[in-house]
């Protein structure tokens, strides 16, 4: 295969009419667009080349020798939005840009946005997954994009559905989606907005110079030190959203006469609570870049950051919750000694240290990045044994469930239990810690899921211009991962040890690890699980792009391979002989390809289409079906394969900019895993499983619109539009694995999804808003937003036939017909739940002044101006898994085990202060 990918590449070189490299000229003029006064000490770039010039008092620049072919000019000048402009020159000739209109800078409103999109993510449990994907398209300039990042991201919306696992997020070129479940981990750099401030993103399918790339586009951070505007900034802000408070700091000296550079960046956010009770946040960031020019062609450039960051989750809840305690209510926290204390805490602590080498000469460059990274992640909660489930909003101890018998109405103790859930509510702190010095040995504690990570990663990348016309992209990446994964024993709240027991198993398999039975753990322990996964990751991609004068298209090509092995340390009592020691090791190699074109009409008119092959590997997460008590492999593993196209029409003229786009996208042989307690599985007997679900196709379809109307100078009208339907496309495979039923068959069975809808967001939406820009520095945008379709996470396991047929295999009779249940019943039963629509109204704006050559500014934005309540997702509890149960859960004014939802954020404001100097 390298053998054809090389011998393809050489043949397009020498059979490309390369031409020498003669040169030309580049003329233009840049005026304010808003006030369309000429600006002076502009600077116009040749990206990739040592050429640039500053306009002069009219405005006006001329670059002389700028290299023929493809070239991006650069026009970037402080306090104004930044411009790209793709141009192919043609030898001996002089190529004028014309007037080119800058806009005066909003880049606030941008940083703000993400800042507090992303920070609100963090507070889930893992589950759910806006994951980011708002932080991907935040550098766009496509109205629709925007839209998504900064209008529909409180709603959790998906672009196209996709997960953010399908965008590739890389900081100098190395990639930063985990290998564990293939996203990012933005709060790894969270904070460090004005360090990250520099990014190369490409939307969808389109070429990158620095990746091969994902369907849902990709995204480089560059820190090289000198590509930084000489700054200092100061900023504060206020919210009431995830934290209530931000102080941000940022220095950058520019390439200064010894050839080097230097930034340095610093925040600091917190909350003693934030919108959600019990919500603290606690977050550092600092970041350090310095740049040494070592001659007209090498540098190198060293970057280290870290953002350690702790905060509280919050809690999904059924709806008899919220109606009794609120919608900012959150079960996981408890007054202690006066204090709110929560008991599900993530803290993150992984810095990271790059070191990158950059090379230019004419027209090639080569840039080559070496990143070790380190730390952990954990994520606490409270465990107990053999003692009542500590959670207030156990289902025992709601007022529904004595209300669940219609023979036996107990509304005495129902009144009671309201009563009691009203007044109090949350965790009782005083009481674990009491039950604990009764009983000596801890029957509450607290404890953490532990991931202790250290990576390795290398990436190169090659850039050329082979003739006027070709642009070849090439490069390699490695990366080699070392995660040590276990239980670590925080808080045996005042008892004296716990004994590492499982309360799910029994006799020799209630043992955690037989090599040290009955062991007591004291803090800082490890216990439960305690395992290691090595992985390595290898992959080149290579990439032709073509321009000409009427069609520009591209074909680029990636190769991967990816291991994983689980080294087991605990000798699991349930699984004695597949849990200590080394698992088999996996190994997958995935091939993808893709390409596109753009069809040039006119200047105004144009056509793109794009299609790709796609196949990833499965994740840590999926390969493994239980890694933390075994070496089970999950059934039917295989790569995930991709099939995706789209068709875009592109209008811009001087006072439109509009897009319009239909897609396509099919997922096939995906693997999904969840875990969680169900009861009536076989028998009478209750279960803790885990659910796999193997084969799984998806079909995404939908079109987008991106449009945008130059009103006047000063105001600009927006809208933007989202259709979609994203479904279930088979019916796939469904296992089940517990240590209640080892010996089981675990094949449970096909999964009836086919025609359900994916959950996790808004399958429609719709934006329509306008902006104002005065030429005296201030602003201000409304936007009114509409978001449908979004539908609640189901169940697989209550799709099988287990769900409607008894032990012995027999259909249940129900109760009302007194015949067997048929499937139009069971389809009755499962009707899929689809929330209400949102109608959302944003309001922004903001003011600047320029003193003595120093921007002092302020802005703010207010979020769902009018209030409304709405739901941003949820799942179905699979505790009820056969039909009887079921219907007799679903019948009742309170349903016991009904859905569990997220409720978006009511009205919310984010103020920023800044200073440039």
């Amino acid at each position: 295969m390298k053998i054809i990918v090389i011998t393809a590449i050489v043949w397009l070189c020498y059979t490309v009419n390369a031409t020498s490299q003669t040169v030309t000229s580049l003329k233009g003029k840049v005026v304010n667009a808003t006030s369309e006064k000429n600006l002076k000490g502009v600077i116009i770039k040749i990206k990739g080349t040592s050429l640039f010039v500053e306009t002069n008092i009219n405005g006006e620049f001329n670059i002389e020798k700028v290299p023929i072919g493809s070239q991006i000019v650069q026009i970037t000048f402080e306090g104004f939005s930044s411009q790209n402009i793709p141009i192919t020159n043609i030898e001996n000739e002089v190529y004028y840009l014309g007037t080119i209109f800058l806009y005066p800078s909003i880049t606030e409103l941008q940083e703000t946005s993400i800042i507090s999109l992303s920070d609100d993510d963090l507070l889930d449990d893992g589950d759910r997954s806006s994951d980011y994907i708002a932080g991907l398209f935040q550098s766009s300039k496509d109205a629709y994009l925007k839209a998504t990042a900064f209008n529909f991201g409180q709603a959790w919306f998906k672009v196209r559905g996709y997960d953010s696992s399908y965008g590739t997020i890389s900081i100098n070129g190395i990639e930063m989606n985990k290998l564990y479940d293939g996203r990012p981990q933005w709060s790894d750099w969270g904070g460090l907005n004005d360090a990250f401030r520099n990014q190369d993103f490409t939307n969808g399918l389109a070429p990158s110079e620095i990746t091969f790339g994902g369907i849902l586009g990709s995204i480089n951070f560059n820190t090289r030190a000198s590509d930084y505007q000489k700054v200092s900034k100061i900023s504060l802000s206020a919210t009431n959203k995830s934290y209530t408070g931000r102080v941000m700091a940022t220095y950058a000296t520019g390439m200064n006469n010894n050839n080097w550079a230097f930034v340095v960046s610093g925040s600091r956010r917190i909350a003693d609570e934030g919108y959600l009770e019990g919500a603290s946040y606690n977050a550092w960031a600092a970041f350090l870049a310095t740049e040494k020019k070592l001659n007209n062609n090498h540098s190198l450039n060293l970057t280290a950051f870290v953002a350690p960051n702790r905060r509280g989750k919050s809690s999904p809840n059924t709806q008899e919750v919220y109606n009794l305690k609120g919608y900012k209510y959150n079960s996981y926290w408890g007054l202690q000694e006066g204090d709110k204390r929560n008991s599900r805490m993530k803290e993150i602590l992984e810095p990271i240290v790059m070191l990158s080498h950059f090379y230019v000469k004419d027209n090639t460059s080569l840039k080559t990045t070496v990143a070790y990274q380190f730390g952990h992640i954990g994520n606490s909660r409270l465990g107990y044994f053999n003692a009542p489930n500590p959670d207030p909003t156990y289902w025992k101890y709601l007022p529904s469930s004595y209300l669940r018998f219609e023979d036996n109405l107990d509304y005495a103790n129902a009144y009671l239990a309201e009563q009691e859930f009203l007044e109090n509510g949350q965790l009782d702190w005083n009481e674990l810690y009491e039950a604990n010095a009764n009983n000596g040995n801890s029957l509450y504690y607290l404890y953490e899921d532990r991931v202790d990570d250290s990576q390795i990663n290398f990436n190169s990348t090659f850039n050329s211009t082979l003739a006027k016309e070709l642009n070849l992209n090439a490069g390699v990446s490695f990366q080699n991962l070392t995660s040590e994964n276990y239980g670590n024993m925080l808080d045996l709240l005042g008892g004296n040890g716990f004994v590492d027991l499982d309360q799910y198993a029994e006799g020799n398999a209630q043992q955690n690890d037989l090599n040290n039975p009955n062991r007591i753990v004291s803090v800082d322990d490890k216990f439960q699980y305690n395992y290691t996964i090595n992985a390595s990751f290898a992959s080149a991609f290579a990439q032709l792009q073509f321009t000409k004068r009427k069609l520009d298209y591209f074909v680029g090509m990636n190769f991967k391979t990816t291991n994983y092995q689980r080294d087991g340390l605990y000798q699991n009592g349930t699984y004695l002989d597949n849990s200590f020691g080394k698992s088999e090791k996996l190994s997958f190699s995935d091939f993808s390809a893709k390409g596109g074109l753009t069809y040039k009409f006119t200047g105004r008119h144009l056509v793109t289409i794009n299609g790709a092959f796609i196949s990833n590997a499965p994740t840590i997460r999926t390969a493994f079906s239980n890694s933390r008590v075994n070496n089970n492999i999950t059934p039917d593993l295989t790569s995930e394969k991709i099939m995706t196209g789209d068709i875009s029409y592109i209008f811009r003229s001087s006072k439109i900019q509009s897009r319009i786009t239909a897609y396509y996208t099919k997922f096939s042989d995906a693997i999904e895993t969840s875990f969680f307690f169900a009861e009536g599985l076989l028998g009478d007997q209750a279960d803790f499983v885990n659910e796999i679900i193997t084969g799984v196709d998806k079909r995404n379809i939908g079109a987008e619109l991106s449009f945008e109307y130059q009103v006047t100078s000063t105001i600009k009208l927006l809208g933007a539009g989202g259709f979609g339907q994203f479904t279930y496309d088979n019916n796939p495979q469904l296992y089940l694995q517990s240590e209640s039923f080892t010996d089981e068959d675990s094949n449970f069975g096909i999964a009836y999804l086919k025609d359900y809808r994916i959950s996790g967001t808004p399958q429609r939406a719709y934006s329509l808003g306008f902006e104002y820009r005065d030429p005296n520095f201030w602003w201000f945008q409304a936007s009114a937003n509409f978001l449908s379709n979004n539908y609640l996470d189901i169940s697989p396991l209550l799709r099988t036939d287990n769900f409607y047929t008894d032990t012995d295999g027999v259909p249940f009779v129900d109760d009302e017909t007194g015949v067997e249940v048929t499937q139009e019943q069971v389809n009755s039963l499962l009707t899929q739940e689809k929330f209400d629509d949102a109608f959302l109204v944003n309001l922004v704006g903001g003011k600047s002044w320029l003193i003595n050559h120093n921007y002092v500014g302020f802005f703010l934005g207010i979020n769902n101006v009018l209030g409304e309540l709405f739901k941003t997702g949820g799942f179905e509890q699979s505790r009820n898994a056969n039909y009887p149960e079921l219907k007799q859960d679903k019948q009742l004014n309170k349903p016991i085990f009904g859905p569990k939802y997220w409720y978006g954020n009511n009205t919310s404001f984010y103020l920023n202060l800044y200073v440039r100097f």
